[in-house]
């Protein structure tokens, strides 16, 4: 029995190393590239777009999805190839050597429950709400209900940009919080009398329980629409290897396809 037993062991050695031999030296392994992403832009379109890329070079994607920052804060400590995110880079982090590519810029739409009969915001309405002036959709002209805000993470570039370009210095006030900025569509679905903010291709990705609410009559997506996020992909140094393929890929008509058939727009188009 122990002689079988060192036989099997001795054979599954010697399959192995011609294995080995046959393959150059080493082991045939898929080509993993670690992509460390925003969830604003997971949402809006990468399961597509991870798919179409796999599929063309046939490199497979480690993924992590998470809030811009840590997307960012991976790449800095070496985790990943390349991150993108929502909110652009800053002077220090480009001085000391970390490329921005936009890749794409997206409205930042303002979502409420289907249930809620307000079907246009002006700037200011918008303000008073979050910041707690207006308490009752019966203020801006829907039903006697209450309004409740949901909003995502203060470190997620959705609350970041909502704060810089609508509140523009006031504090955000809220009901609710999310720890990830794409929660914000589910919680929303779920409460009546809610309201609250996203990327419009994360948002136009799931519409059973919510609407997308018009901004001085303007819907997302109309040229004049006053809120928009810039999607980036972020890497140490100029891009190269598997960071480089992917970021072409993803300016390539195929991955501009992508982003236009979800109603977002390339950047720089």
């Amino acid at each position: 029995m122990k002689e079988r037993f060192y036989y099997l062991v001795t054979l599954a050695t010697l399959l192995a190393a011609t294995l080995v031999f046959l393959s150059g030296g080493r082991l045939c392994a898929k080509e993993v590239f670690k992509y460390s992403c925003s969830a604003q832009i997971y949402q809006a379109f990468e399961n597509e777009r991870l798919d179409a890329y796999t599929e063309k070079t046939g490199i497979a994607v480690q993924l992590t999805v998470d809030s811009s920052y840590m997307s960012f804060l991976r790449l800095m400590n070496g985790l990943s190839d390349i991150a993108s995110t929502a909110e652009r880079l800053s002077r220090v982090h480009k001085e000391i050597g970390f490329v921005e590519t936009p890749f794409c810029k997206d409205p930042l739409a303002v979502i409420a429950n289907s249930q809620d009969t307000v079907k246009n915001l002006t700037d200011e309405q918008l303000r008073d709400i979050f910041s707690g002036v207006i308490s009752n959709w019966q203020e801006v002209g829907g039903l006697d209900k209450e309004i409740i805000r949901i909003v995502p993470g203060k470190d997620t570039a959705a609350y970041k940009n909502f704060y810089r370009q609508v509140m523009l210095g006031r504090d955000i006030g809220h009901d609710v919080m999310t720890s990830k900025s794409t929660m914000v569509i589910e919680v929303t679905s779920r409460i009546p009398g809610s309201i609250s903010f996203i990327a419009q291709g994360a948002a136009a990705y799931r519409q059973e329980g919510i609407r997308i609410v018009a901004i001085n009559g303007l819907a997302p997506g109309n040229s004049a629409y006053p809120y928009y996020q810039v999607f980036s992909f972020v890497t140490s140094g100029i891009p190269a290897g598997t960071a480089k393929t992917f970021i072409e890929f993803a300016l390539s008509e195929e991955g501009k396809r992508i982003m236009l058939k979800r109603r977002m727009l390339p950047y720089g188009d």
